[in-house]
């Protein structure tokens, strides 16, 4: 068998030009020879990927016919692996229906089909099912197609509905006529890609991108209007702070949800009167963060006022929102992910002990009682219920070993009916795999919990290779849930790992703020510790782990690679953040002002300039030797933009000393999150297993 990284055809790697380009922050010089790489005309480029330079256009194909070159040999099990993963889904699936008045409401796939169906049927009768769009039909010829959001008017009569057609998260809005199935003339450009309507249905609001992608308006369009002539809601003044819109789950509000990392500000649009004047609910002020709900004549409300870091639930009357009082205490270690008021009941999602669990409460008499589960390490979901006055509860469950689940659970007699099981057509079963839960100790003493799957009669003598995946910010948690693909690493031998670092919520906000800002560098050291924790076990050995991690999880993958790559036998970093420092420093990005609360000002901040420059992955890469990396990158992604990727790997062709190699793979014709059509994200996902496997080829074979 070959070894690690000797697996790939010898080939030769584009060079980028170096030009010379330094500047000086806070009395240091930085050096930035690829700097170049970033389109003048980048904002263009996101509305039409025909306007990239000629300059870049050409580095970025030479990388990808590299990328074809050196991944040639794997063709053959990147089409294996692609026909297990497809084998695995049901491609004619139908979700469970969700009841909405009349009608009950789902998407479905036929067989074949590259995008979602968005269909109903009459709720009392069952009768025929209409398909009110058809995504198939909608993105067919097009290089790229992704729906938004869809809402039904509160008539039933007609559908907002959105569409991306490069990747850029640019989505036009339209409103189809259900009865007919044409669209109205009534279209608007640069979208966020969400609507709420109006109690009448005459009207939607919706929110518009500025030039440099950044959501800052709520405007209201009236059918049969010009786009032109909409009003502004409400106009955000702070770049810095972004700007989306919901609706209540009782329907008489749209909430204006303003946040940045750190805070948040909400203002309400009684949709029955959407003409009158936002009302506030409590002003902004660092470090405040809130969620309202509305239930009668009153708000609920999640929030971390008063020192509550793990949340609690306050009240406060419609006519003064700024006045709360506590409601469900805070309990420091119990997190309060989300609530959801019913019209007799209070559902909350809370995480504990690095677990989720759904708690109900009765606001008639005030009982509690909580929904049991089972297994060491699973994902727990509340679904998309469309009605406020209901006895049914809708929520999912699944672990790494156990498939989807649907559920509706009766909230009077507590009662559970399983609506629908994941259907894995080529077979499950889940009692030939385990799923664990197992704790690395951290530098600092902190215990990092990481959840494992595998098959049940693999040896554990230090000889499987594993696949350890992280990410690791914004609060975001990793979840223990159910992944059909996994099981093609699985059944070949791999533990597949999650770490649940810091810098998630994974053990609550404190493991959030832990690895923020002055404290990132203990997201880095705890994937570093979960890694070596699993050689310590015997799950595996040095060099024989492949790291995962996409977007600010792709800065992870840069610094670990730069602080142990011995740990290493291969990296993938799927849209990877990692010039960190340049991005921080560029106010004119769309995501730099509102990401300064996550990372630093550092062109203001110097303790924040020198956090920054001590773990960026570009600005660190050094003369060592480096595992085999596959780097990903969308030409029009907006939220990671298409050269921080091409930059860091030409710095860590120019520096490294050995190893390698270093593929970078460019979708041109799509953004973040890579490939629309579920079939074509299989293939990205076939890529990157098939690049684990070679990675990971030695004395013992995969």
């Amino acid at each position: 068998m070959t070894r690690p990284n000797d697996a790939f055809e010898t080939a030769q790697p584009p060079r980028a030009e170096k030009r010379p380009h330094v500047y000086e922050v806070h009395g240091v010089a930085i050096e930035d020879d690829y700097a170049w790489l970033k389109a003048e005309n980048w904002q263009e480029v996101l509305r039409d990927p025909t306007a990239l330079p000629a300059d870049i256009r050409a580095l970025l194909e030479a990388e990808n016919a590299y990328a074809a070159q050196m991944l040639a040999p794997g063709e053959s099990l990147r089409a294996h692996l692609f026909g297990e993963m497809r084998a695995r889904i049901r491609e004619d699936d139908v979700d469970v229906p969700t009841p909405d008045g009349p009608f009950v409401y789902y998407r479905k796939h036929r067989q074949g089909g590259q995008h979602p169906l968005f269909c109903r049927r009459s709720r009392e009768t069952a009768g025929d099912e209409a398909i009110m769009l058809d995504g198939d039909a909608l993105g067919a010829g097009k290089a790229f197609f992704q729906f938004g959001r869809v809402n039904v008017s509160p008539d039933h009569s007609r559908l907002a509905w959105c569409a991306d057609e490069k990747g850029s998260e640019l989505f036009t809005m339209r409103v189809r006529d259900l009865e007919t199935g044409a669209d109205l003339p009534d279209e608007v450009h640069e979208t966020s890609g969400s609507a709420v309507w109006s109690a009448d249905g005459a009207s939607f609001l919706y929110v518009r991108l500025d030039d440099n992608h950044r959501p800052h308006r709520v405007m209201l369009h009236v059918l049969g209007t010009p786009a032109e002539s909409d009003r502004v809601v409400y106009e955000e003044q702070d770049p810095g702070w972004f700007v989306g819109i919901r609706r209540t789950q009782s329907r008489r509000f749209c909430v204006i949800d303003l946040h940045d990392h750190d805070s948040s500000e909400e203002h309400l649009i009684d949709l029955e009167d959407v003409n009158a004047p936002p009302r506030l609910v409590a002003a902004r002020r660092p470090g405040l963060r809130y969620d309202s709900e509305h239930h009668g004549d009153r708000l609920i409300i999640s929030t971390n006022a008063d020192g509550a870091e793990d949340f609690k639930l306050v009240e406060a009357d419609l006519a003064t929102p700024g006045d709360w009082r506590d409601f469900i205490a805070h309990r420091r270690g119990r997190m309060i992910m989300s609530h959801v008021p019913l019209a007799q009941h209070l559902v909350r999602l809370e995480r504990e002990d690095g677990l989720p669990r759904i708690r109900i409460r009765d606001m008639r008499d005030g009982e509690e009682h909580e929904i049991a589960l089972d297994e060491e390490a699973y994902s727990l979901g509340l679904e998309h219920m469309a009605e406020f006055d209901t006895h049914t509860l809708r929520f999912s469950y699944s672990s790494m070993t156990t498939p989807r689940e649907i559920f509706d659970y009766d909230l009077r007699t507590r009662e559970r009916v399983l609506r629908k099981r994941q259907e894995i057509p080529s077979g499950h079963d889940a009692s030939q795999y385990v799923t664990r839960r197992i704790y690395a100790p951290a530098p600092d003493g902190e215990s990092v919990p990481v959840s494992l799957l595998y098959r049940r009669d693999i040896a554990l003598d230090g000889s499987a290779p594993v696949l350890l995946q992280g990410y690791g910010a914004y609060g975001h948690a990793s979840p223990a849930s159910f992944s059909a693909a996994r099981f093609s690493l699985v059944d070949r031998g791999f533990v597949y790992a999650i770490a649940h670092i810091r810098g998630g919520t994974d053990k609550g906000w404190h493991w959030y703020e832990d690895g923020k800002l002055a404290r990132k560098p203990n997201t880095f050291s705890d994937f570093i510790a979960a890694a070596r924790h699993l050689c310590t076990e015997r799950y595996t050995r040095e060099g024989r782990i492949v790291a995962l991690g996409g977007s600010a999880g792709g800065m992870l993958m840069g610094a670990v690679a730069n602080m142990a790559p011995e740990l290493f036998a291969g990296i993938i970093a799927d849209v990877p953040f990692v010039d960190v420092l340049n991005t921080m420093l560029d106010a004119e990005l769309p995501l730099t002002p509102p990401e300064w609360v996550e990372w630093g000002n550092p062109g203001k901040d110097e303790d924040a300039f020198r956090t920054i420059l001590s773990y960026s992955p570009y600005d660190n890469v050094r003369a060592q030797r480096y595992p085999a990396m596959l780097v990903e990158a969308g030409l029009t992604d907006p939220r990671v933009t298409y050269w921080e990727p091409a930059k860091w790997v030409a710095r860590l062709r120019e520096r490294m000393t050995g190893g390698g190699p270093i593929i970078l793979f460019t979708n041109m014709e799509a953004g973040h999150g890579g490939a629309a059509g579920r079939f074509d994200a299989l293939k990205d996902v076939a890529r990157e297993y098939a690049f684990a496997i070679d990675c990971v080829q030695g004395e013992r074979g995969v």
